[in-house]
Protein backbone atom coordinates (compact mmCIF):
# COMPACT_ATOMS: atom_id res chain seq x y z
CA UNK A 1 0.00 0.00 0.00
CA UNK A 2 1.08 3.45 -0.71
CA UNK A 3 3.32 5.04 1.94
CA UNK A 4 1.69 8.62 1.77
CA UNK A 5 -0.54 9.37 4.43
CA UNK A 6 -3.90 10.97 2.74
CA UNK A 7 -4.44 12.53 6.51
CA UNK A 8 -1.19 13.76 7.37
CA UNK A 9 -2.59 17.47 7.62
CA UNK A 10 -5.46 16.89 10.17
CA UNK A 11 -3.48 14.16 12.42
CA UNK A 12 -3.51 16.84 15.76
CA UNK A 13 -0.67 17.86 17.15
CA UNK A 14 1.75 15.54 18.53
CA UNK A 15 -0.30 12.07 16.63
CA UNK A 16 1.57 9.82 14.35
CA UNK A 17 0.54 9.55 10.79
CA UNK A 18 -2.22 6.73 10.89
CA UNK A 19 -0.13 5.26 7.70
CA UNK A 20 3.31 5.05 8.92
CA UNK A 21 2.71 4.32 11.98
CA UNK A 22 0.25 2.86 14.94
CA UNK A 23 1.75 3.31 17.60
CA UNK A 24 0.02 6.83 18.96
CA UNK A 25 -3.63 6.61 17.34
CA UNK A 26 -5.33 9.54 15.82
CA UNK A 27 -8.92 8.43 16.53
CA UNK A 28 -11.98 10.24 15.28
CA UNK A 29 -14.12 11.71 18.13
CA UNK A 30 -17.24 10.36 18.50
CA UNK A 31 -20.35 12.92 19.00
CA UNK A 32 -23.43 12.30 21.33
CA UNK A 33 -26.13 14.20 20.41
CA UNK A 34 -27.20 16.90 23.30
CA UNK A 35 -29.24 20.23 23.82
CA UNK A 36 -29.69 22.43 26.92
CA UNK A 37 -31.47 20.82 29.14
CA UNK A 38 -32.73 18.11 27.27
CA UNK A 39 -31.88 14.56 27.79
CA UNK A 40 -30.60 12.54 24.19
CA UNK A 41 -29.21 9.18 23.51
CA UNK A 42 -25.73 8.27 22.40
CA UNK A 43 -25.59 6.94 18.67
CA UNK A 44 -23.23 4.34 20.38
CA UNK A 45 -23.48 3.43 23.70
CA UNK A 46 -27.46 4.13 23.71
CA UNK A 47 -27.00 5.88 27.15
CA UNK A 48 -28.87 9.04 27.88
CA UNK A 49 -27.44 12.18 28.43
CA UNK A 50 -28.31 15.28 30.33
CA UNK A 51 -27.91 18.77 29.54
CA UNK A 52 -25.23 19.08 32.02
CA UNK A 53 -22.60 18.12 30.01
CA UNK A 54 -23.44 20.99 27.55
CA UNK A 55 -23.37 23.22 30.17
CA UNK A 56 -20.10 22.62 31.32
CA UNK A 57 -19.07 22.37 27.87
CA UNK A 58 -20.40 25.75 26.77
CA UNK A 59 -18.95 27.18 29.56
CA UNK A 60 -15.12 25.68 28.47
CA UNK A 61 -15.90 27.09 25.18
CA UNK A 62 -16.86 30.50 26.51
CA UNK A 63 -13.45 30.53 28.77
CA UNK A 64 -11.85 30.02 24.94
CA UNK A 65 -13.62 33.07 23.84
CA UNK A 66 -15.22 30.61 21.09
CA UNK A 67 -18.95 30.71 20.30
CA UNK A 68 -20.32 28.30 23.26
CA UNK A 69 -22.75 26.59 21.05
CA UNK A 70 -19.81 25.18 19.40
CA UNK A 71 -18.42 21.97 21.37
CA UNK A 72 -16.57 19.59 20.53
CA UNK A 73 -17.88 16.12 19.73
CA UNK A 74 -17.37 13.79 22.57
CA UNK A 75 -17.19 9.99 22.66
CA UNK A 76 -19.46 8.11 25.72
CA UNK A 77 -16.26 5.32 25.80
CA UNK A 78 -13.73 8.42 26.57
CA UNK A 79 -12.00 7.75 23.69
CA UNK A 80 -10.61 10.66 21.95
CA UNK A 81 -8.39 12.24 19.37
CA UNK A 82 -5.27 10.86 21.19
CA UNK A 83 -6.08 8.30 23.51
CA UNK A 84 -8.43 6.14 21.20
CA UNK A 85 -8.39 2.34 22.93
CA UNK A 86 -9.91 -0.83 20.92
CA UNK A 87 -10.43 -3.02 24.09
CA UNK A 88 -13.10 -5.43 23.27
CA UNK A 89 -13.95 -4.33 19.97
CA UNK A 90 -10.81 -5.34 18.83
CA UNK A 91 -9.08 -8.45 17.05
CA UNK A 92 -6.16 -9.76 18.65
CA UNK A 93 -4.80 -11.19 15.61
CA UNK A 94 -4.98 -8.39 13.42
CA UNK A 95 -5.15 -5.75 15.82
CA UNK A 96 -8.02 -3.40 14.17
CA UNK A 97 -12.13 -3.33 14.66
CA UNK A 98 -13.84 -6.68 14.46
CA UNK A 99 -14.36 -7.21 10.67
CA UNK A 100 -17.00 -10.02 10.32
CA UNK A 101 -16.79 -11.01 13.78
CA UNK A 102 -16.60 -14.63 14.83
CA UNK A 103 -17.05 -16.60 17.84
CA UNK A 104 -14.65 -19.65 18.53
CA UNK A 105 -16.25 -23.35 20.04
CA UNK A 106 -16.89 -23.95 22.43
CA UNK A 107 -14.33 -20.98 23.94
CA UNK A 108 -16.42 -18.23 22.80
CA UNK A 109 -13.50 -16.01 22.14
CA UNK A 110 -13.76 -13.67 19.68
CA UNK A 111 -12.05 -12.81 16.42
CA UNK A 112 -12.31 -11.16 12.88
CA UNK A 113 -13.79 -14.26 10.74
CA UNK A 114 -11.25 -13.95 8.11
CA UNK A 115 -8.19 -14.15 10.63
CA UNK A 116 -9.82 -16.72 13.26
CA UNK A 117 -10.12 -19.07 9.94
CA UNK A 118 -6.56 -19.62 9.43
CA UNK A 119 -6.45 -21.45 12.99
CA UNK A 120 -7.58 -24.92 13.96
CA UNK A 121 -7.24 -23.62 17.80
CA UNK A 122 -8.19 -21.00 19.60
CA UNK A 123 -5.13 -17.73 19.52
CA UNK A 124 -5.86 -16.61 22.63
CA UNK A 125 -6.77 -19.73 25.05
CA UNK A 126 -5.68 -23.33 22.86
CA UNK A 127 -8.87 -24.76 22.66
CA UNK A 128 -8.91 -26.47 19.76
CA UNK A 129 -11.91 -25.18 17.38
CA UNK A 130 -15.14 -27.17 16.88
CA UNK A 131 -16.81 -24.47 14.72
CA UNK A 132 -17.15 -20.89 14.69
CA UNK A 133 -20.01 -19.31 14.40
CA UNK A 134 -21.07 -15.63 13.39
CA UNK A 135 -21.60 -13.24 16.55
CA UNK A 136 -23.87 -10.42 14.82
CA UNK A 137 -24.65 -8.69 18.14
CA UNK A 138 -21.12 -7.55 18.86
CA UNK A 139 -20.66 -6.82 14.91
CA UNK A 140 -23.36 -4.47 15.07
CA UNK A 141 -21.56 -2.36 18.43
CA UNK A 142 -18.60 -2.38 15.98
CA UNK A 143 -20.72 -0.64 13.14
CA UNK A 144 -22.29 1.47 15.77
CA UNK A 145 -18.93 2.55 17.14
CA UNK A 146 -18.06 3.89 14.15
CA UNK A 147 -21.03 4.88 12.78
CA UNK A 148 -20.75 7.23 15.83
CA UNK A 149 -17.25 8.90 14.91
CA UNK A 150 -18.30 12.46 13.08
CA UNK A 151 -21.72 11.44 11.84
CA UNK A 152 -23.29 14.42 13.23
CA UNK A 153 -21.75 16.88 10.50
CA UNK A 154 -22.14 20.63 9.82
CA UNK A 155 -20.46 23.21 8.41
CA UNK A 156 -19.88 26.38 10.26
CA UNK A 157 -21.52 28.35 7.66
CA UNK A 158 -24.90 26.15 7.73
CA UNK A 159 -25.15 25.78 11.45
CA UNK A 160 -25.38 29.71 11.78
CA UNK A 161 -28.39 29.26 10.19
CA UNK A 162 -29.74 26.88 11.62
CA UNK A 163 -29.09 28.55 15.15
CA UNK A 164 -31.53 32.22 14.17
CA UNK A 165 -34.16 30.24 15.60
CA UNK A 166 -32.98 28.46 18.50
CA UNK A 167 -29.81 30.15 20.51
CA UNK A 168 -29.80 26.94 22.83
CA UNK A 169 -29.21 24.32 19.12
CA UNK A 170 -26.02 22.89 19.76
CA UNK A 171 -23.88 22.82 16.71
CA UNK A 172 -21.11 19.76 16.39
CA UNK A 173 -17.75 20.77 14.80
CA UNK A 174 -17.14 18.90 11.62
CA UNK A 175 -14.04 16.02 12.43
CA UNK A 176 -14.81 13.86 9.55
CA UNK A 177 -11.57 14.09 8.30
CA UNK A 178 -10.48 13.04 12.12
CA UNK A 179 -12.71 9.85 11.29
CA UNK A 180 -10.96 9.34 8.02
CA UNK A 181 -7.60 8.79 9.36
CA UNK A 182 -9.53 6.88 11.88
CA UNK A 183 -10.65 4.28 9.06
CA UNK A 184 -7.70 4.65 7.29
CA UNK A 185 -5.40 3.51 10.30
CA UNK A 186 -7.70 0.28 11.14
CA UNK A 187 -7.14 -0.58 7.65
CA UNK A 188 -3.77 -0.47 7.29
CA UNK A 189 -3.56 -2.37 10.73
CA UNK A 190 -5.84 -5.20 9.02
CA UNK A 191 -3.40 -5.02 5.87
CA UNK A 192 -0.63 -5.39 7.36
CA UNK A 193 -2.15 -8.79 9.37
CA UNK A 194 -3.49 -10.38 6.08
CA UNK A 195 -6.87 -9.36 6.91
CA UNK A 196 -7.66 -7.80 3.77
CA UNK A 197 -11.13 -7.84 3.31
CA UNK A 198 -11.17 -6.09 7.12
CA UNK A 199 -8.85 -2.94 5.18
CA UNK A 200 -10.85 -2.72 1.56
CA UNK A 201 -14.52 -2.58 4.23
CA UNK A 202 -12.72 0.37 6.45
CA UNK A 203 -11.02 2.31 3.47
CA UNK A 204 -14.30 1.65 1.10
CA UNK A 205 -16.27 3.74 3.92
CA UNK A 206 -13.58 5.90 4.33
CA UNK A 207 -13.40 7.07 0.33
CA UNK A 208 -17.56 7.37 0.46
CA UNK A 209 -17.47 9.50 3.38
CA UNK A 210 -14.82 11.87 0.94
CA UNK A 211 -17.08 11.52 -1.78
CA UNK A 212 -19.85 13.28 -0.01
CA UNK A 213 -17.75 16.12 1.24
CA UNK A 214 -16.39 16.51 -2.20
CA UNK A 215 -19.87 17.09 -3.40
CA UNK A 216 -20.00 20.49 -1.64
CA UNK A 217 -16.53 21.20 -2.47
CA UNK A 218 -15.54 19.84 -5.87
CA UNK A 219 -12.06 21.85 -6.31
CA UNK A 220 -10.66 21.13 -2.42
CA UNK A 221 -7.28 20.02 -3.34
CA UNK A 222 -6.77 18.22 0.07
CA UNK A 223 -9.60 15.90 -0.02
CA UNK A 224 -8.87 15.27 -3.90
CA UNK A 225 -5.46 14.21 -2.10
CA UNK A 226 -6.77 12.11 0.08
CA UNK A 227 -9.40 10.10 -2.28
CA UNK A 228 -6.71 9.54 -4.44
CA UNK A 229 -4.58 7.89 -1.91
CA UNK A 230 -7.68 5.73 -0.42
CA UNK A 231 -8.62 5.03 -3.99
CA UNK A 232 -4.82 3.68 -4.28
CA UNK A 233 -4.85 1.62 -1.01
CA UNK A 234 -8.20 -0.22 -2.29
CA UNK A 235 -6.77 -0.82 -5.56
CA UNK A 236 -4.07 -2.89 -3.63
CA UNK A 237 -6.28 -4.62 -1.62
CA UNK A 238 -8.44 -5.71 -5.20
CA UNK A 239 -4.94 -6.55 -6.32
CA UNK A 240 -3.74 -8.86 -3.89
CA UNK A 241 -7.01 -10.41 -3.40
CA UNK A 242 -6.22 -11.67 -7.08
CA UNK A 243 -9.15 -9.21 -8.50
CA UNK A 244 -7.16 -6.92 -11.29
CA UNK A 245 -10.23 -5.56 -12.98
CA UNK A 246 -10.88 -3.81 -9.61
CA UNK A 247 -8.10 -2.99 -9.14
CA UNK A 248 -7.22 -1.31 -12.11
CA UNK A 249 -10.27 0.92 -11.85
CA UNK A 250 -9.28 2.11 -8.47
CA UNK A 251 -5.82 2.71 -10.33
CA UNK A 252 -7.37 4.51 -12.47
CA UNK A 253 -9.32 6.99 -10.45
CA UNK A 254 -7.34 7.47 -8.01
CA UNK A 255 -4.56 8.88 -10.82
CA UNK A 256 -7.85 11.09 -12.23
CA UNK A 257 -7.68 13.06 -8.61
CA UNK A 258 -4.04 13.40 -8.26
CA UNK A 259 -3.73 14.82 -11.87
CA UNK A 260 -5.92 17.12 -11.05
CA UNK A 261 -3.41 18.37 -8.18
CA UNK A 262 -0.07 20.52 -8.01
CA UNK A 263 2.88 18.78 -8.70
CA UNK A 264 5.46 20.72 -6.01
CA UNK A 265 4.31 18.03 -3.42
CA UNK A 266 6.80 14.91 -3.97
CA UNK A 267 4.83 12.44 -2.25
CA UNK A 268 1.54 13.35 -4.37
CA UNK A 269 3.65 12.95 -7.57
CA UNK A 270 5.08 9.61 -6.05
CA UNK A 271 1.64 7.93 -5.22
CA UNK A 272 0.48 9.05 -8.93
CA UNK A 273 3.82 7.71 -10.85
CA UNK A 274 3.05 4.48 -8.40
CA UNK A 275 -0.47 4.18 -9.50
CA UNK A 276 0.04 4.35 -12.97
CA UNK A 277 2.80 1.84 -12.87
CA UNK A 278 0.89 -0.67 -11.08
CA UNK A 279 -2.27 -0.02 -13.83
CA UNK A 280 1.01 -1.09 -15.80
CA UNK A 281 2.03 -4.11 -14.42
CA UNK A 282 -1.17 -5.80 -14.34
CA UNK A 283 -1.24 -5.41 -18.03
CA UNK A 284 2.28 -6.47 -18.42
CA UNK A 285 0.96 -9.73 -16.80
CA UNK A 286 -2.09 -10.03 -18.53
CA UNK A 287 0.02 -10.02 -21.81
CA UNK A 288 -1.20 -6.54 -23.12
CA UNK A 289 1.89 -4.86 -23.36
CA UNK A 290 1.30 -1.91 -25.46
CA UNK A 291 -1.19 -0.61 -22.80
CA UNK A 292 1.27 -1.51 -20.01
CA UNK A 293 3.83 0.35 -22.01
CA UNK A 294 1.35 3.69 -22.06
CA UNK A 295 1.27 3.12 -18.46
CA UNK A 296 4.94 3.19 -17.65
CA UNK A 297 5.65 5.62 -20.26
CA UNK A 298 2.99 7.72 -18.19
CA UNK A 299 4.54 7.44 -14.90
CA UNK A 300 8.23 8.22 -15.91
CA UNK A 301 6.26 11.73 -17.49
CA UNK A 302 5.03 12.35 -14.14
CA UNK A 303 8.97 11.26 -12.78
CA UNK A 304 10.75 13.26 -15.36
CA UNK A 305 9.02 16.67 -14.51
CA UNK A 306 9.29 15.76 -10.95
CA UNK A 307 13.26 15.43 -11.21
CA UNK A 308 13.40 18.77 -13.35
CA UNK A 309 12.41 20.49 -10.21
CA UNK A 310 13.89 18.10 -7.44
CA UNK A 311 17.34 16.66 -9.21
CA UNK A 312 19.03 16.95 -5.98
CA UNK A 313 16.41 14.27 -4.17
CA UNK A 314 18.13 11.25 -4.67
CA UNK A 315 14.81 9.24 -4.26
CA UNK A 316 13.45 11.03 -7.31
CA UNK A 317 16.51 10.18 -9.57
CA UNK A 318 15.80 6.11 -8.65
CA UNK A 319 12.43 6.71 -9.86
CA UNK A 320 13.26 7.81 -13.01
CA UNK A 321 15.42 5.50 -13.70
CA UNK A 322 13.58 2.72 -12.29
CA UNK A 323 10.28 3.74 -14.90
CA UNK A 324 13.49 3.93 -17.41
CA UNK A 325 13.88 0.08 -17.16
CA UNK A 326 9.92 -0.65 -16.91
CA UNK A 327 9.36 1.11 -20.58
CA UNK A 328 12.44 -0.02 -21.75
CA UNK A 329 11.68 -4.24 -21.16
CA UNK A 330 8.57 -3.71 -22.10
CA UNK A 331 9.99 -2.65 -25.66
CA UNK A 332 12.39 -5.47 -25.32
CA UNK A 333 9.42 -7.97 -25.43
CA UNK A 334 7.41 -5.69 -28.46
CA UNK A 335 11.00 -6.37 -30.65
CA UNK A 336 12.61 -2.47 -30.59
CA UNK A 337 15.72 -3.92 -29.01
CA UNK A 338 17.54 -0.86 -30.13
CA UNK A 339 14.78 1.75 -28.50
CA UNK A 340 14.97 -0.70 -25.14
CA UNK A 341 18.92 -0.88 -25.34
CA UNK A 342 18.47 3.33 -25.07
CA UNK A 343 16.61 3.02 -22.56
CA UNK A 344 18.31 0.82 -20.49
CA UNK A 345 21.98 2.79 -21.04
CA UNK A 346 19.79 5.90 -20.16
CA UNK A 347 18.82 4.72 -16.62
CA UNK A 348 22.42 3.63 -15.86
CA UNK A 349 23.94 6.67 -16.52
CA UNK A 350 21.37 8.54 -13.90
CA UNK A 351 22.14 6.08 -11.48
CA UNK A 352 25.82 5.84 -11.93
CA UNK A 353 25.83 9.97 -11.65
CA UNK A 354 23.80 9.70 -8.19
CA UNK A 355 26.50 10.32 -5.49
CA UNK A 356 24.55 9.12 -1.73
CA UNK A 357 25.89 9.76 1.90
CA UNK A 358 26.44 6.85 4.02
CA UNK A 359 23.04 8.47 5.85
CA UNK A 360 21.56 7.24 2.84
CA UNK A 361 21.90 3.52 3.39
CA UNK A 362 18.48 2.41 2.06
CA UNK A 363 18.24 4.11 -0.96
CA UNK A 364 21.95 2.95 -1.74
CA UNK A 365 20.73 -0.51 -1.25
CA UNK A 366 17.80 0.31 -3.58
CA UNK A 367 19.93 1.99 -6.46
CA UNK A 368 22.58 -1.02 -6.44
CA UNK A 369 19.68 -3.40 -6.65
CA UNK A 370 17.85 -1.26 -9.86
CA UNK A 371 22.04 -0.93 -11.38
CA UNK A 372 22.51 -4.62 -11.12
CA UNK A 373 19.15 -5.38 -13.07
CA UNK A 374 19.86 -3.10 -15.40
CA UNK A 375 23.25 -4.78 -16.53
CA UNK A 376 21.96 -7.60 -16.61
CA UNK A 377 19.02 -6.46 -19.54
CA UNK A 378 22.31 -5.28 -21.58
CA UNK A 379 24.32 -8.13 -21.10
CA UNK A 380 21.53 -10.42 -22.33
CA UNK A 381 21.16 -7.92 -25.51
Amino acid sequence: MSSLCPFAKVVTAGGTCPVKSDKNTSAASCPIKSQTNTASVCPVSGKTHTGTDHKETSAHAEENNTDPRMVPAKCPFGYDSNTFKLGPLSCMVCQALLHESSKCVPCSHKFCKACILRFKDCPLCGADIEGIEPDDELQALVDRFIDGHARIKRSHVAGAEEVTGDKNKVIYEDVSMERGAFLVQQAMRAFRAHNIESAKSRLSMCSEDIREELKSSQDNQELCSQLGAVLGMLGDCCRTLGDATSAITYYEESSEFLLKLPKNDLELVHTLSVSLNKIGDLRYYDGDLHSARSYYARSLDVRRSAVKEHSAVASQVIDVATSLAKVADVDRNLGNESVAVEGFEEAIKCLEKLKLGSEEASLEQRRLSVLDFLHKQLDDK
